[in-house]
């Protein structure tokens, strides 16, 4: 009967420790998203599933191309987490001329980008501890080109892998070579 309860007792610590390790990741170091949207269409398709770091901010710097998950801000009026790549970073002035981003009056070349913006926006200054995200799907993405900045304290983790459906599985950490064109 001894050997049945300390085999019993075992089990319970693995599984409770199994259970608060669970947790804390879950909360703290990785999570899981299904995407709402066809806003990040095509390099991201809807419904597809994203693991999601969300430690990295804490001891890395956004970098322009991330794919970043955040707590829309209040003026989007939505109580969403989304999906988004940063395009602008803080201090930048950014401006969309005939759909073209530039950055501190530099082109940015984008090919994850099918369609471009069919709006112009700016010129205006990212403020510090905010970002401007856009969605690839130019056209038909609502972000910041709609409700502003986001601040960084929206922020919820950077994008690192879709996991499914399989057939899409790989890393989304960054953007195929997102760069400054030579043309203004």
């Amino acid at each position: 009967m001894k050997s049945i309860l300390k085999g019993l007792s075992e089990w319970i610590i693995i599984i409770a420790i199994a259970f608060v390790l669970s947790i804390v990741i879950r909360n703290y170091l990785i999570d899981t998203r299904i995407v709402p949207s066809g806003s990040m269409l095509p390099t991201i398709q809807l419904q597809d599933r994203l693991i999601v770091d969300r430690a990295f901010y804490k001891y890395d710097t956004i970098e322009r191309g991330d794919i970043i998950v955040f707590k829309a801000p209040e003026a989007a009026d939505e109580d969403l987490d989304l999906v988004k790549r940063a395009i602008g970073l803080p201090g930048e002035k950014l401006e969309v001329k005939q759909g073209i981003v530039y950055i501190n009056d530099k082109m940015l070349n984008e090919p994850y980008v099918v369609e471009p913006a069919d709006y112009d926006y700016g010129p205006v200054e990212i403020p510090e501890d905010s970002y401007f995200m856009l969605g690839d799907n130019r056209r038909y993405s609502k972000d910041s080109h709609v409700w502003g900045f986001v601040p960084s304290d929206n922020i919820l983790g950077r994008v690192l892998i879709r996991y499914w459906p399989l057939e899409g599985f790989g890393h989304l950490v960054k953007a195929p070579e997102v760069y400054f064109a030579d043309k203004k």
